[in-house]
């Protein structure tokens, strides 16, 4: 019983949150067939069998109703295989809860006649007896005119010199009828019209004013202008060629390729102003085209031997190449951004320690003179020594041998 009254809080909680469309309703007669079963107490030795019965009813108000009841059921003693009829005749008060919503539980408690016809333990069960009933129960409107219900009652009566006790369970199918139907609310009549108010003549509003201007005004083509704008008493203003919708005052860059007249309209309640810049675009001049002298194709990126030539074994420089190393000093001032390597080569004539420190004696001796006697940076110069290594002839003549002993300038121009 703890759980059924458990069950039917649980319910009655969902209930509040039920979107209410019917519900149980004043002034109105129902009618519900049910089905289900009933179980007798132990000590009654009577098997719980199933139950038909009908219910006719009447709602005084959506909560309070009444109904009066009749159940049939057959049984057999749990002592032997002899059946038993029950009767259940008479009438139950409801009390619903929440009954405008669509899940409507309710209390049940009446008062009904009981026989129980057959083969019972209990001598004189054929006659009348008085039950009490009490329970509990729910409707759910599936629509308007039609609902499921289902109900839980305990019997208690007097059989037997004792106090017996039955719980009732049933379902069925609850079907309402007559009752006042409802008044539809009459539409609140239209307001009445609004008084018109007479017509004020406007004031006279402010013209708008409008200044552009452009910075530069003349511009080389492919460099740009700024277009500057300033407005008062107007709400749209426009840019045209090519800017379109600005805001009333503000700054843009323009880049036009030809001579190009800018106008700013701008509108307002009190009418529309108008402002114009012009930009002037002139040709960039045609580019500069710098033919390279002599010394830069001769020492730029690539190397270049100096008509230099040491005695044996020496590597002083003599004055008669004072003017082949002046072309030099006079290159790297031309071409300031040059920098590169002086390097030594020798013959085979001695051994290869020998050639490699005369080698680079030799091009420290041309890289020390430039930059001495042309005021050339020393970070632009370094020297290195090759001695025998690097060839541009044989070295089995005289002539292969000369051209081995060379000084090289190794020169980057950017």
């Amino acid at each position: 019983m703890r759980k059924i009254i458990t069950l039917f809080l649980i319910a009655s909680i969902l209930a509040v949150t039920t979107v209410a469309s019917a519900g149980n309703k004043a002034d109105t007669f129902s009618l519900s067939p049910v089905v289900g079963g009933i179980s007798y107490m132990a000590e009654q030795h009577l098997e719980t069998a199933p139950l038909f019965g009908v219910r006719a009813g009447y709602n005084f108000t959506k909560a309070l109703g009444i109904e009066a009841l009749f159940d049939y059921s057959r049984t057999e003693s749990t002592r032997s295989s002899k059946t038993l009829d029950f009767y259940r005749y008479g009438g139950d008060l409801l009390y619903h809860f929440w009954p405008d919503n669509k899940f409507v539980p309710y209390l049940a408690a009446g008062y009904a006649g009981m026989n129980l016809k057959g083969n019972n333990p209990y001598p004189g069960t054929s006659k009348t007896k008085g039950v009490i009933d009490y329970g509990l129960g729910f409707k759910y409107f599936v629509t308007e005119d039609m609902a499921w219900r289902a109900d839980v009652r305990g019997l208690t009566y007097f059989y037997g010199g004792n106090d017996q006790h039955a719980i009732e369970y049933t379902t069925g199918v609850y079907i309402p009828f007559g009752g006042t139907p409802a008044v539809s609310k009459l539409a609140d009549p239209p307001p009445p019209p609004a008084p018109v108010a007479k017509p004020v003549a406007s004031p006279l509003l402010p013209a708008p004013l409008a200044t552009l201007t452009a910075s530069p005004a003349s511009i080389i083509k492919g460099q740009n202008s700024t277009l500057t704008w300033k407005s008062q008493n107007a709400t749209d203003c426009e840019i045209l060629p090519v800017v379109g919708s600005v805001q009333p005052q503000g700054t843009t860059a323009v880049t036009p390729d030809n001579n190009t007249i800018y106008t700013l309209t701008c509108k307002g309640e009190g009418g529309m102003a108008k402002s114009t810049a012009t930009v002037a675009v002139t040709l960039p001049p045609p580019p500069v085209v710098v033919v390279p002298t002599a010394a830069v194709k001769r020492f730029c990126n690539k190397p270049a031997i100096l008509m230099i030539n040491f005695d044996t074994n020496k590597y002083n420089i003599k004055p008669k190449y004072h003017a082949e190393l002046k072309t030099v000093g006079d290159f790297l001032k031309e071409v300031p951004t040059s920098y590169g390597e002086i390097s030594g080569h020798t013959d085979s004539t001695y051994t290869r320690a020998f050639n490699q420190k005369l080698s680079e004696r030799r091009a420290n001796s041309v890289k020390e003179y430039i930059i001495k006697n042309f005021g050339i940076a020393a970070e632009r110069l370094t020297s290195k020594g090759y001695g025998k290594d690097k060839p541009i002839a044989t070295n089995k003549t005289k002539a292969g041998r000369a051209k081995n002993r060379r000084i090289e300038a190794n020169f980057v121009c950017e």
